[in-house]
């Protein structure tokens, strides 16, 4: 994992540098800080699998050269996502994991098409974490919660729709320790300051 953010934070300063001369010509409508809200389709799989709506915030930072485009962007996500088994019962307690907040930071790259139309791959580092309570049919009890690493890769387009405001969707798919797994497929709007 630590290679992975070294690789994401050296193409990122590599990125701002070699851009560094297009920045004081007119601005391309794919530079700047962005923040945008998100939500979407949400599947967790381990061992079987549960569907929700993942929801959050991002925040970036890209560097449109010609027509590419380098950035970073990091994200805070939480999700409805409840996978139970058992049945409550003292002989077969039901156990239920929920997903809890998802913290994503990484890098994209990608193309800018007609002018106002961005294609773009992203790739990075995600934390998830998972919390888990039993109810034997006397009582919820919380039985704690654990933080899980992994790697998230994805594409998406994102369209301007103003010159500061735009729309996004988005496949990402995330790959977690413990044999966790994520599919999202996630629409954002935003702006671009």
């Amino acid at each position: 994992m630590e290679y992975i953010m070294r690789s994401i934070v050296v193409a990122a300063l590599f990125a701002a540098s070699a851009a560094t001369p297009a920045l004081a010509q007119d601005k391309a409508p794919f530079t700047g800080a962005r923040v945008e809200a998100l939500a979407g389709w949400d599947r967790v799989q381990n061992n079987g699998h549960d569907d929700g709506i993942g929801y959050g915030l991002g925040v970036g930072y890209d560097f449109q050269t010609g027509m590419g485009l380098v950035g970073v962007e990091a994200e805070a996500t939480d999700s409805s996502v409840k996978q139970c088994v058992g049945s409550t019962t003292v002989a077969d307690p039901r156990l239920c994991a929920k997903a809890g907040r998802d913290l994503y930071v990484g890098g994209r790259v990608g193309a800018v098409v007609g002018g106002s139309t961005l294609l773009y791959a992203k790739a990075g580092y995600t934390n998830a974490r998972a919390k888990l309570t039993g109810n034997d049919g006397t009582g919820t009890v919380g039985l704690g919660s654990t933080d899980l690493d992994g790697v998230r890769v994805g594409v998406g387009a994102e369209y301007a729709i103003t010159g500061n405001s735009f729309v996004k969707t988005e496949y990402r798919y995330s790959n977690y320790e413990n044999g966790f797994s994520r599919n999202q497929v996630t629409a954002g709007f935003g702006f671009r300051f």
